[in-house]
């Protein structure tokens, strides 16, 4: 009896160490820590008695049917899976084949849901930079209050708004200015009104007649009481009136065609186009060009600005619109907040000056993962 027993005690210890010696692998899966709640980190360790020919990796997402994901030949490896989103929860299973193609065994990973943090590490250099800039606004700002004098280039497209009144103003013709045929929401038409003030200005100081056609209801009522303001600034309020600016259509060539027949017809002496133009920029610019107006035109729009160089007399080219005010108003907080912002641009240009030198330097070291590739 006792032999027996000794017998069947020794095959089923036997079998026991002939399983755990054919599987002793593992799959693990671990929630990314300090992330959105975006990043899965899946690993495995293969030991198996027979050679491994391939390795498939699925998942299955809330209990849905599995999907294969990945294949590879390593038997330890981790992979990083940036596929998922915290309001789902996430199965994986390993199958482990052969070099024929036969199916040793399958592993399977518990289910996890991934956690979202209170402050994503991923974000550290967005927090840096933003506290960066933030710095060097408030810095700027504080010394032109102190009364610290901010260069600022010359941009001669501005230099030429006395030029340009001037001369409609000796020639007794009108002043056109179109401030684009986007909505206010629109930066580049916020800035084309904000130069719209200060041409207001001027045209009331030399009492000449300002048109401001309009593509837009909103727009209408912000360049009303722009130009308004700026009549009342320059002590004349009773040269203005609501005839000034005035609603035209909401459609881009219908509003086109209205600003190109009141050229012909009254032959302004100046013509300002600073906002955001399309396809009817070029028009624009060829019938004022026709009727001999000095014309300053400025936009953002890339390809919109080569037109404007080749018919117009002063262009302000991209971001030199939207310097425009602080250049014209001399406020210091406009002043400030520009002057902080072109030194942010500088050091974002060393910055990816130094990082590209080091990455071609130090191929093997991903600078560009250091405050994002975490877990």
């Amino acid at each position: 009896m006792r032999k027996a027993v000794g017998v069947l005690l020794f095959l089923l210890l036997g079998t026991v160490l002939i399983y755990s010696s054919s599987d002793v692998s593992s799959l693990k899966v671990r929630d990314v820590p300090y992330d959105g709640g975006g990043k899965l980190v899946v690993s495995w360790n293969i030991t198996a008695e027979e050679e491994v020919g391939n390795i498939k990796i699925f998942q299955k997402i809330n209990g849905e049917d599995w999907k294969l994901y990945k294949s590879t030949n390593k038997l330890v490896d981790k992979m990083k899976d940036n596929s998922v989103n915290h309001k789902n929860s996430y199965k994986y299973k390993i199958e482990v084949y052969d070099k024929e193609g036969n199916l040793l065994f399958t592993k399977e990973s518990k289910t996890i849901t991934p956690g979202v943090a209170f402050y994503n590490v991923g974000k550290t250099a967005v927090l840096v930079s933003l506290l960066i800039i933030g710095g060097l606004i408030y810095y700027f700002i504080s010394a032109a209050r102190r009364g610290q004098k901010l260069k600022i280039r010359r941009i001669p497209a501005l230099d030429s708004l006395d030029e340009a009144v001037g001369r409609a103003t000796e020639m007794g013709k009108p002043v056109l200015f179109v401030p684009g045929i986007l909505d206010v929401k629109n930066p580049q038409t916020i800035a084309g009104v904000l130069v719209l003030s200060e041409v207001a200005y001027k045209t009331a100081n030399f009492g000449t007649d300002l048109n401001v056609p309009v593509s837009k209801p909103i727009v209408l009522s912000t360049a009303n009481d722009t130009v308004k303001e700026a009549y009342m600034r320059a002590g004349r309020p009773d040269q203005f009136n609501d005839d000034m600016v005035h609603y035209v259509t909401n459609d881009q060539f219908g509003y086109v065609s209205h600003i190109d027949g009141y050229m012909v017809r009254e032959k302004p002496a100046a013509v300002f186009m600073l906002g955001a133009f399309y396809a009817e920029s070029l028009i624009l610019a060829e019938t004022g060009h026709s009727i001999g107006a000095i014309q300053v035109a400025g936009t953002a729009m890339p390809s919109q600005i080569p037109f404007f160089i080749t018919t117009c007399d002063y262009v302000l080219i991209g971001e030199e619109l939207y310097a425009a005010s602080a250049y014209l108003s001399r406020k210091p907080d406009i002043l400030g907040a520009l002057k902080g912002q072109d030194y942010a641009k500088l050091l974002i240009m060393i910055a990816i000056i130094v990082g590209a030198i080091m990455t071609i330097i130090f191929p093997e070291f991903h600078f560009a993962e250091i405050f994002t590739d975490i877990g």
